[in-house]
């Protein structure tokens, strides 16, 4: 379980969906025969009109995954958005008091869920261009699978096994210094503008709409 004080806590699931629909590559965490195993899966977040939601993947066939996992036991799904360090030398609060120290800050969704395993054909098929749609979405021209030779196609979905995990829970964190005095805050959005560097201004955006929301 995430270390999560009230003030960090993110409740919305519509805020947590969003979040892992634009960081789809998700950290699956599960308990094996050897302990612990971490897979890097982009996973596909299907939400149904009344509100559940499933997370659609696939591995390797080479990859004991699918075969090798606790089936009583639910597995961990991590997704992390933007991070990024914040030096105390923006906070307002040091020229005051110097009572302060560095922190990082970071947004992330946890997701659990029992893993089901799909292999056959259809099923794989259809997630895997679910996936490349989501994916490609943003192309020119998105590519799609019908643009490979269909024997090339029907090989490589030879070699991977569907994932899908229905979620029975969401935890939410959104880390971007709500715990500190607007002044601090707003030192930090701007020392991250100054920095130049993509990541950091994702976070100063987070971070100024957090503030400017209250």
């Amino acid at each position: 379980m995430v270390y999560l004080p009230s003030h960090f806590a993110e409740t919305d699931p519509e805020a947590m969906h969003a979040l892992i629909r634009k960081f789809p590559l998700g950290l699956l965490i599960t308990l094996g025969s050897e302990g612990l195993v971490a897979n890097h899966i982009p996973f596909v977040l299907d939400v149904s009109a009344e509100g559940s939601a499933r997370l659609l993947g696939h591995v390797a066939r080479n990859n004991t995954l699918w075969r090798d996992h606790d089936k009583e036991r639910e597995a961990l799904v991590v997704f992390q958005s933007h991070d990024a360090y914040i030096s105390p030398n923006w906070y307002e609060t040091k020229r005051e008091t110097h009572e302060v120290v560095p922190t990082w800050n970071y947004a992330v969704v946890h997701a659990y869920g029992r893993i089901a395993v799909h292999d056959d054909v259809k099923w794989i098929r259809a997630q895997a261009g679910m996936l490349t749609k989501q994916q490609e979405a943003s192309q020119p021209v998105p590519w799609k699978m019908a643009d490979a030779p269909s024997t090339y196609v029907a090989g490589m979905l030879e070699q991977i096994v569907g994932i899908e995990i229905p979620i029975t829970r969401l935890i939410g964190k959104t880390k971007a210094s709500q715990n500190r005095i607007d002044e601090d805050r707003a030192g930090a959005i701007a020392g991250l503008r100054e920095t130049g560097d993509p990541g950091d201004s994702a976070m100063a955006e987070l971070m100024d709409a957090l503030l400017q929301g209250g």
